[in-house]
């Protein structure tokens, strides 16, 4: 037998040996829900800070839509000062034609020396230019409005853009978290959490004088209901939903967006915080709304439902009150 032969059957026979004694290899084991859970919180947290991108738009495309509706509003008027106002010039010099009344034609016709001629011309141009000059700032007014009109018009395209791509990157996510859901519900029996059993709102609320304490009581009647994307209640609520919708109650307005919320409150410390007050969590993607005793009611996340829990639940960025 060659070399060559000889060496290949016992290749051959050294893979057969490994292939005998080689462990098997285990199948994959199933995620256990451990695993499950923490994949769904880190789902859940992407999809919460695309939320919070998606709200800061909404808000300022709203914004955008009513300053577009005040410019709007102030261009038409604007439009007939402007026409009216050349409609006179217009009128004017018709009448200097037909009447001889005072103006162009009854300067130069009427009889007199040089030197009235002169003084006729000068009040004729001096109406003139008043008329002028106005005509001039009613349109110089109008094309300002319309170049900011048309520069917002721009920009509301712009967000409907972006607020498309939010709204595709959410659909992605919630695809994603379907699956995970399907994966929990095999482990736990069902995708969410089972609604809370409901109770009087009234007699959970602790006694609070003022705006504060309508917005504590608010917060107390949304407990158990469902994390919604983009909802400020009442069947539902994302985070800034809930202490905006808990605030609106009370009387005062707070944007829909996390970030937003915290750049109009006053700033405070740990010290200071008292039943009302706001926390925001680190990378301002989280917020809840402050009840005392060191616990906060908030919209957690997808799949879960407005409850109380400690407020060091995360990384605190701080603390805000509203004015």
């Amino acid at each position: 037998m060659s070399s060559i032969r000889k060496a290949l059957r016992a290749l051959a026979v050294a893979v057969v040996s490994a292939a005998l004694v080689a462990p098997a290899v285990p199948a994959r084991a199933e995620p256990t829900p451990a695993e499950l859970t923490r994949r769904i919180e880190r789902a859940s947290a992407e999809l919460e800070r695309v939320v919070e991108a998606y709200n800061a738009l909404a808000e300022q495309i709203k914004a955008n839509k009513e300053t577009v509706a005040r410019l709007q509003e102030r261009i038409g008027p604007l439009q007939q000062q402007a026409e009216q106002s050349r409609a006179a010039v217009s009128e004017l010099a018709v009448t200097a034609y037909k009447t001889g009344d005072i103006g162009t034609a009854a300067a130069l016709l009427r009889p007199g020396d040089a030197s009235s001629l002169v003084d006729r011309l000068a009040t004729v141009g001096h109406l003139t230019r008043e008329r002028q000059q106005r005509i001039a700032a009613f349109t110089n007014d109008q094309r300002r409005l319309v170049e900011e009109k048309t520069r917002l018009d721009v920009t509301l395209e712009r967000q409907a853009a972006q607020a498309r791509e939010l709204t595709n990157a959410r659909k992605r996510i919630e695809r994603d978290l379907a699956s995970l859901y399907e994966l929990r519900r095999q482990a736990y029996g069902r995708a969410t959490e089972a609604p809370a059993a409901r109770r009087d709102s009234a007699q959970q609320a602790p006694a609070i004088a003022g705006s504060a304490g309508v917005a504590v009581r608010y917060a107390y009647g949304a407990l158990g209901k469902p994390y919604q994307w983009g909802a400020d209640g009442p069947d539902g609520y994302d985070c800034s939903g809930l202490t905006s919708a808990a605030w609106r109650a009370a009387g005062k307005s707070l944007p829909h967006n996390t970030r937003m919320q915290w750049g109009v409150v006053a700033h405070i410390s740990r010290a200071e915080l008292r039943p009302g007050d706001l926390v925001f969590y680190q990378g301002l993607g989280h917020m809840a709304l402050y009840v005392g005793g060191g616990q906060i009611i908030d919209a957690p996340s997808a799949g879960r439902n407005v409850l109380k829990r400690d407020m060091d639940i995360m990384p605190i960025a701080g603390y805000g009150r509203v004015r």
